[in-house]
């Protein structure tokens, strides 16, 4: 049964389950041990307590995101294996408290990219953005920068020596790779959702493999397995213009690859630039409802969260991630979805 669910960064996250609670729609909560080095063992006992914070809020802890995949997995090195059985065994650490859909990623180093966290819209809000100038003018290997939801699994200073090898292993290196890891996982999973390249765009001469639904089919089908799946980020496939983001929905959900959605609008802005907009089809240059219309179609019955939000009414906080916005963005999605239901 489709459920509704918001992220959570834990308890120093400025919004509490308190408020998450009184949001009508969401019943579940998405939230991860985001004080863990990536490859590392989740302790039970700190697994068991998130569970039972969730619980005492309300709330159901049914999705982790995201459990993070260590650079040496990432890039084949010689501790790959021993990576790679700890996150098997996190899998059913998590399993054994009730929570069996994993949100991951397999981008090098970087979880997602945005070159403005604050850009003003017309109606006083601020949001994230995207432009392609402004990333060339980025250089990680001098500056030092860092965005909401990365999860390192180095130090800054070993991001010069990690950036060269990625551009040395290239594409070809990082789908075998991606490949080999799922090959492991994947008979051990019970929901996992890669989720797409943020953005789906080169950035700073890294390999892309997440980007495309060719992409997309390319790795549900390389492990045919239930397990295997995509998280469905709409705004990350969406800020490219060559994906048609109604299409890959119908496709990937008609075949039972979608365990979780991230439902986010964004604009475009120029042929690679964009902003992230409101949640509604009308704020931005996707169709949110044909989108959840072709989830429904095809009987979508996992977790949908609203993504990034923009700041609105003076709130304060971590970009992307405030209260107000992301709740007026889920209450819409639930909206269009009770629609669908009822219209059948």
């Amino acid at each position: 049964m489709t459920a509704f669910g918001f992220r959570w960064y834990g308890p120093e996250d400025a919004v509490t389950l308190e408020h998450i609670r009184q949001i009508p729609p969401v019943t579940e909560l998405v939230t991860s041990l985001y004080h863990i080095p990536a490859g590392a063992l989740w302790p039970e006992e700190d697994i068991a307590a998130r569970a039972a914070q969730s619980a005492a809020a309300g709330l159901h802890f049914s999705v982790a995101e995201g459990l993070p995949v260590h650079e040496s997995i990432k890039l084949g090195g010689p501790e790959r294996e021993r990576y790679i059985g700890q996150f098997v065994e996190n899998l059913e650490r998590l399993a054994r408290h009730g929570v069996h859909t994993v949100c991951y990623n397999f981008m090098p180093l970087f979880g997602w990219i945005r070159t403005e966290l604050e850009q003003p819209l017309p109606d006083g809000s601020a949001t994230l953005a995207f432009h392609q100038a402004a990333l060339e003018r980025m250089n990680p290997e001098r500056d030092v920068w860092t965005l909401p939801g990365w999860n390192f699994s180095t130090r800054q200073g070993e991001i010069r020596t990690l950036l060269g090898q990625y551009r040395a292993l290239g594409e070809a290196g990082l789908w075998n790779n991606l490949r080999y890891f799922l090959q492991a996982v994947a008979p051990e999973a019970e929901r996992l959702g890669i989720h797409p390249d943020d953005p789906p765009l080169p950035v700073f001469g890294l390999p892309r493999v997440v980007s495309t639904l060719e992409d997309l089919l390319r790795l549900t089908g390389a492990v045919d397995l239930p397990s295997n799946g995509v998280t469905l980020c709409t705004g990350s496939l969406g800020s490219s213009r060559a994906n048609d983001v109604v299409k890959i929905a119908d496709r990937l959900c008609a075949e039972g690859k979608i365990p979780f959605v991230h439902g986010r609008n964004v604009r475009w802005e120029g042929e690679e630039d964009f902003c992230e907009s409101g949640h509604l089809t009308a704020s931005g240059s996707l169709n949110m409802a044909a989108i959840l219309a072709a989830l429904h179609r095809r009987g979508f019955d996992g977790v949908i969260r609203a993504d990034h939000g923009r700041m609105v009414w003076g709130e304060r906080g971590r970009p992307g991630y405030g209260l107000y916005d992301r709740a007026m963005g889920v209450c819409y999605l639930a909206g269009l979805w009770e629609a669908l239901c009822y219209s059948c």
